[in-house]
């Protein structure tokens, strides 16, 4: 089986998140509450809204890759 990191648009640990959403999130009627964490820097936000959400998930998207080119951290 070919290494995921070898293909194109690979799934990089880099880019991983968790996220938890809490009891009031109600994706059908647009409502999202929870928490957000990002796998590598352990950086973490609650958040309220999609908008909330994917400001987080933009702002740590940002972050330049490691200087040797290994996303496998």
């Amino acid at each position: 089986m070919p290494d995921p990191r070898d293909t194109p648009g690979h799934l990089s640990v880099t880019r991983a998140f968790v996220v938890q959403f809490d009891s009031h999130t109600d994706v059908a009627r647009g409502q999202l509450a929870g928490r957000i964490e990002h796998v590598v820097s352990g950086q973490a936000a609650l958040f309220h809204s999609l908008e909330t959400f994917l400001a987080f998930v933009a702002q740590l998207l940002q972050i330049p890759p490691c200087p040797d080119g290994d996303d496998a951290r």
